[in-house]
């Protein structure tokens, strides 16, 4: 039974890695005056930490990372290789792992007469509050800003970011009542010996 399932562990974790990617397909939209782009892949990031769980959330997340790391052009725009590592969004990227994390940790335990509410608070906080956490202090020293400019200056994200935790709570919480991963994976961790 554990073969089984961590085959499908590693099946979720690579469609996780997969819708990542494929969000990032639409391009990005860079700012004036910002070098961080807009992508929608951070919605990929919501996604599969409120769909998979913090643990399956953030090993796609780790797939994904190191897919571009290895110079596949998966960011939104065709960017890849380790450069993107050392850019003023790299803060962004590597953030999104406890993003991920933390937005699936957060799913598990929301309140069941709050679904949606729950899901959308636990996409905020792990999709933009820990990733901004992350990600604009890399800005600041980067892009050579104060903390307080460069967090001012990732205001411009915040409403599309905020759209995006909303999409993901609905989609989120479209899939759980079609095929309820969550629910199921926690039988299966209790049945095991």
């Amino acid at each position: 039974m554990s073969r089984r399932l961590a085959a499908r562990d590693l099946a979720l974790v690579a469609v996780g890695a997969a819708l990542i990617a494929v969000l990032g397909l639409p391009g990005a939209f860079q700012p004036p005056g910002l070098s961080v782009p807009i992508t929608a892949q951070t919605l990929g990031v919501m996604l599969v930490g409120l769909v998979l769980g913090a643990r399956r959330g953030a090993l796609s997340v780790a797939v994904f990372l190191v897919l571009v790391a290895a110079g596949l052009p998966l960011l939104a725009g065709g960017r890849g290789g380790l450069a993107v590592f050392a850019g003023p969004s790299a803060g962004f990227l590597l953030g999104w792992l406890p993003g991920a994390w933390v937005t699936g940790l957060l799913a598990g335990v929301r309140p069941p007469r709050l679904e949606l509410v729950g899901l959308f608070v636990a996409a905020v906080v792990g999709g933009i509050v820990v990733v901004y956490a992350v990600g604009v202090p890399v800005l600041a020293i980067r892009s050579s800003l104060s903390l307080v400019h460069a967090l001012t200056a990732s205001a411009v994200f915040l409403p599309g970011d905020l759209l995006k935790a909303l999409v993901a709570a609905v989609v989120a919480r479209g899939v759980e009542r079609g095929y309820p991963l969550r629910e199921r994976a926690r039988r299966e961790d209790e049945a095991r010996p």
